[in-house]
């Protein structure tokens, strides 16, 4: 079985010295790809720019843009039964980036932005994707309705959901408190380890696909 993962943050190019990006380290992401090679299965772990080490024994692709992220899963995700999508893939980009380094003279800078092309929600419609799709919601509010929301919107058969407005879980630490959601069922989590909650979710892909 073959295992794609997206993991960290994606970084939209403003001029040569800066971007926009967030806060995730692609600790998650990473965690996942180790727990799944643990596991016997197979791993392609496509990741934004991330200071962390690739897990042994798993394929590995480094792209930087939500574009080239994009590109990667098209291209990959057909030999593949699971994916999971656990990067932080920037929702807008800058839609002219500038190619000299932006000088500071006025008081106020515009930047026009537009969207980004939706990774999860291509797997089914665009990439044709049939196997076992994993999403990740990362929330401020409403977390278990907007998780159950996007689960049905993208076409996913679980999504992983977990509140990043707290301080001990979330983004750029170790620990993540999460909701595993399907269709049917919602279990909560207790405060885990990253490790420990890319066990349980490998666990319950191999459950599933058994």
């Amino acid at each position: 079985m073959k295992v794609l993962i997206t993991a960290g943050p994606t970084r939209e190019a403003i001029d040569p010295a800066r971007f926009i990006s967030n806060y995730s380290s692609g600790k998650m992401g990473y965690a996942l790809a180790d727990a799944c090679v643990h596991s016997g299965l197979e791993v392609l772990l496509i990741s934004g720019p991330t200071q962390l080490e690739v897990p042994i024994n798993c394929d590995y692709i480094a792209v930087e843009s939500a574009q080239e992220m994009y590109e990667a899963v098209e291209q990959h995700i057909v030999d593949c039964d699971v994916a999971i999508f656990s990067a932080a893939v920037a929702d807008y980009t800058y839609k002219t980036p500038a190619t000299q380094k932006i000088k500071k003279k006025e008081d106020s800078l515009v930047l026009e932005l537009e969207k980004t092309k939706d990774i999860l929600g291509s797997a089914r419609n665009t990439f044709n994707f049939t196997g076992l799709l994993i999403g990740f919601a990362a929330e401020t509010e409403k977390l278990v309705a907007n998780a159950r929301t996007k689960l049905e919107i993208k076409g996913c058969d679980l999504i992983v959901a977990n509140d990043i407005s707290r301080k001990d879980s979330g983004f750029n630490v170790d620990n993540n408190q999460a909701y595993l959601i399907t269709s049917k069922t919602e279990q909560e989590l207790p405060l885990l380890s990253k490790k420990a909650l890319a066990l349980a979710i490998t666990q319950w892909i191999k459950k599933r696909l058994s």
